[in-house]
């Protein structure tokens, strides 16, 4: 493993501890407020300063970090689970099938998490589970497409063929064959994806279409910081300091090369 990588596996390690952490203690209630103490600079009884409403930043940001994480792995979860399914079927199948599959891949395409966000929104309103479903489904697409290609490469392997010939039922060369060749892959593909899950997640949230107030979330904290940032730019800083970290660690996962 390269500097790069474990440097990416020690930022996203650091990140789900801290998620970890917050869902049994945070310095202060990140939902209790306390008016009196309302935008407050670092000091030894909060750290991060307080926001507007006089609630510690840092167990905001702890707590937020649970909710980005969450979020972003329930949704891709969903593209994988979609997506590698498809993009094997449409590799091992080819001919109409992978034709159809990679057509409705494409039309895929035409809606991105903003609009299905703002469609799922209008139906169900404001929520996690819908940024989840937004997320995972404007996913899908490119966990088929990474799938459908290392589908196809290994099917034009000589043991595919033989074990074609010898009539191997497809589900067992795809469970036996073709999954563990593409693991790899896929790996690489959810890491990518997590990192534009947190981004998504976070602009989606900044927009008002994701965790609803007064739960912590990093995009939600920066929406909330905007009228404070020439008085109180610690409300901005922190959070979006986190956002970036995030993604940063989880593309040099994904971005990592192993030397040999």
């Amino acid at each position: 493993m390269n500097r790069q990588r474990a440097f990416g596996l020690g930022i996203a390690a650091a990140v789900v501890l801290v998620a970890l952490v917050s869902a049994l203690w945070t310095p202060y209630d990140p939902l209790q407020a306390e008016p009196a103490a309302r935008l407050q600079g670092s000091s030894a009884a909060h750290w991060l300063g307080t926001d507007q409403l006089g609630r510690d930043v840092l167990s905001r940001v702890m707590a937020g970090a649970r909710v980005t994480l969450l979020v972003s792995l329930g949704a891709v979860a969903l593209s994988a689970l979609a997506g590698v399914p498809l993009g094997v079927w449409a590799g091992m199948r080819r001919g109409a099938v992978e034709a159809v599959v990679m057509r409705l891949n494409d039309l895929a395409l035409a809606f991105p998490a903003l609009l299905l966000a703002i469609v799922f929104t209008a139906v169900f309103g404001a929520s996690a589970w819908v940024v989840v479903l937004a997320i995972g489904l404007a996913g899908i697409p490119g966990f088929a497409r990474v799938a459908r290609v290392g589908t196809l490469r290994v099917m034009a392997q000589d043991y595919i063929l033989a074990a074609r010939v010898s009539r191997v039922p497809p589900l067992r060369i795809a469970v036996r064959h073709v999954w563990p060749n593409i693991a790899p892959l896929v790996v690489v593909q959810v890491s990518v994806a997590l990192a534009l899950a947190i981004l998504a997640e976070a602009g989606l949230s900044f927009l008002g279409l994701g965790t609803p107030a007064p739960y912590a979330s990093w995009g939600r904290m920066l929406q909330a910081s905007q009228p404070y940032l020439a008085t109180a730019p610690h409300l901005a800083l922190w959070p979006g300091l986190a956002i970036a970290l995030t993604v940063l660690g989880f593309n040099l996962i994904g971005g990592g090369r192993d030397r040999r």
